[in-house]
């Protein structure tokens, strides 16, 4: 038979993690090469870029998917369990699971709609509307990306509060804040609980300054912490504020920092692992795709 797709693979893998057992994405693949009756041939079929075998890669987005929906969940690195979630879907007796199927999880909702906010939605689905070949890529590029993100963001939440320290340094200097490297990691100090806070410069020349706080947290971030953020920065003189954590706000929080006249940027977990893919910290290149089309001024003859 062909290699399934992804979400063919979704239910199979979920009734797999049925016995309640911490399981390694290893011994996924092999079940799932297993359930599938996979020839020889078809387990070492490898993507187009010869990096990753076909069936892993399908697997590991069945996983993430799952994962985002709240039906699996990640003890640890490489590894997944069944949730209550995941339990009782299996008690329906489903005969398919979709991607379709798991936008009725608020989780998959909103791994589907990040790093923005959630949109209401059109009643038809994405599969639904046609899309042109270009369209078609660059929903492969986000969709990509997002997964990426979600790697990201469990590295970072199992770094030391060195590592964490040193990567909020690097990417504010990246994006042009903090002056050198030097300059920005000797005003940013330690807090107490992990994180890291300080003064750093807006620009080079040092002509305004940004007050920073970095929390390493996975709970909600709330109010009254962006209300001790904002008087702390009436304390430092400063005008202009960045809030960063690991895990995300409560709406109570976005709120507050948009009626207020200081300036307040929060920047959650999710949108962290954005910015560090788009100034490249922390990821690497595998494979560029060059899309090309007609060059005209070659055909012009006059």
């Amino acid at each position: 038979m062909a290699i399934p797709d992804y979400q063919r693979i979704m239910l199979p893998l979920l009734r797999f993690a049925s016995d309640g057992k911490i399981h390694s994405i290893h011994d996924a693949y092999v079940a799932m090469t297993e359930h599938f009756g996979l020839t020889e041939e078809e387990r070492r079929q490898l993507l187009p870029s010869g990096k990753q075998r076909i069936i892993d890669n399908r697997v590991g987005w069945a996983r993430t998917y799952l994962f985002k929906a709240g039906l699996l969940h990640s003890p640890k690195r490489g590894y997944f369990q069944i949730t209550e979630a995941g339990q009782a879907l299996l008690k329906t007796n489903p005969q398919a699971l979709t991607k379709d199927d798991l936008l009725r999880y608020e989780g998959f909702k909103e791994f589907l709609d990040s790093p923005s906010r959630p949109k209401p939605k059109a009643k038809a689905t994405a599969a639904e509307l046609p899309k042109t070949p270009e369209e078609s890529l660059e929903l492969i590029v986000e969709e990509l990306k997002k997964g990426l993100a979600q790697e990201l963001l469990e590295r970072i939440k199992e770094c030391t509060p060195d590592f964490f320290e040193q990567l909020v340094v690097d990417l504010l200097v990246k994006m042009g804040y903090g002056g050198s490297r030097k300059e920005a990691g000797e005003v940013l100090r330690r807090s107490r609980d992990g994180g890291i806070d300080g003064i750093i410069k807006q620009d080079k020349l040092g002509l305004d300054t940004i007050y920073v706080q970095a929390k390493r947290w996975e709970n909600s971030v709330g109010r009254p912490e962006i209300q001790r953020f904002v008087g702390a920065l009436q304390g430092v003189k400063a005008r202009r504020g960045v809030f960063i954590t690991t895990s995300n706000f409560t709406q109570d929080a976005e709120d507050y920092a948009n009626s207020i006249e200081t300036r307040v940027i929060l920047i959650d977990g999710q949108q962290l692992a954005s910015l560090m893919i788009e100034y490249d910290l922390g990821v690497a290149t595998v494979d560029t795709y060059a899309v090309k089309r007609i060059d005209s001024d070659y055909f012009a003859e006059d």
